[in-house]
């Protein structure tokens, strides 16, 4: 439910073109809908401006199906995260305009009547190397489904810091900058000192042992000396893209 949703409705009430009865029956729904094994917030566009998304992990197909109908059933965009192309087909059937990234694990559907967001400008996903790759695109679908423009910038790692050098201008350019980066994590500070817009650093779990599945890019990052940059949690690729989104908005 958005807020043009929600004044359209009001509108046909104040035109006699619905009953209050009915407008109320529609506003029932509003906060959430209990559908015994998950209660879908349907209040959370109107609140933050992007919708529910689904994690995948842990949740049977049939319960991510269930669900992610019942967010489309409003009009609202969806996203389910970390979705494993074995429980695809249930979604699949049931939402056939979806699209499925088997590099991200995601799964979207657009919602054509739903507002788009005025924007600061384009946000920048950056990513250290090709492993680097299913974190960096899920904070770029995420960002593309909330409305935003986005570049991408692949394989930059600081071992080959000329290749990031020659993206300065894009970078530069960008309203926010995503850097994703696992092993040693020093992409964020490096890309922070190149820009004057803020930095959602992302540390991925890619590493040998001792970056203890993206504990040390994690430490690194909290510990950067750029002040320009603001951490998520590991391999958060979604958290990153709303944050993204949030800081892009007008």
């Amino acid at each position: 439910m958005t807020p043009d949703r929600i004044r359209s409705l009001l509108e046909k009430v104040k035109s006699g073109e619905i009953s209050l009865e009915d407008a109320t029956a529609s506003l029932r729904e509003l906060p959430y809908v209990d559908l015994g094994y998950a209660n879908v917030d349907h209040h959370r566009q109107l609140r933050q401006g992007f919708p529910e998304a689904i994690y995948g992990e842990h949740k049977s197909a049939e319960q991510i199906a269930g669900i992610a109908c019942e967010i489309a059933r409003k009009g609202s965009p969806l996203l389910v995260t970390r979705l494993d192309e074995a429980k695809l087909e249930p979604l699949r059937s049931r939402l056939p305009g979806g699209r499925y990234d088997p590099l991200s694990r995601t799964f979207r559907l657009e919602a054509p009547d739903a507002p788009r967001p005025k924007t600061r400008g384009y946000v920048a996903v950056v990513c250290a190397g090709t492993s680097d790759l299913p974190v960096a695109e899920e904070a770029a679908i995420t960002l593309e489904l909330a409305g935003h423009p986005v570049e991408r910038i692949r394989d930059v790692g600081v071992a080959g810091i000329h290749r990031l050098l020659a993206r300065r201008e894009v970078l530069a350019s960008a309203s926010v900058v995503v850097a994703v980066a696992g092993m040693e994590g020093t992409l964020p500070t490096a890309v922070a000192g190149l820009v004057a817009a803020p930095v959602v650093a992302v540390p991925t779990s890619v590493g040998y042992g001792a970056s203890l599945g993206g504990v040390a890019a994690l430490l690194a990052m909290l510990t950067s000396c750029a002040p320009n940059v603001a951490v998520v949690n590991i391999d958060n690729g979604y958290g990153a893209g709303v944050f993204a989104a949030t800081i892009n908005g007008v």
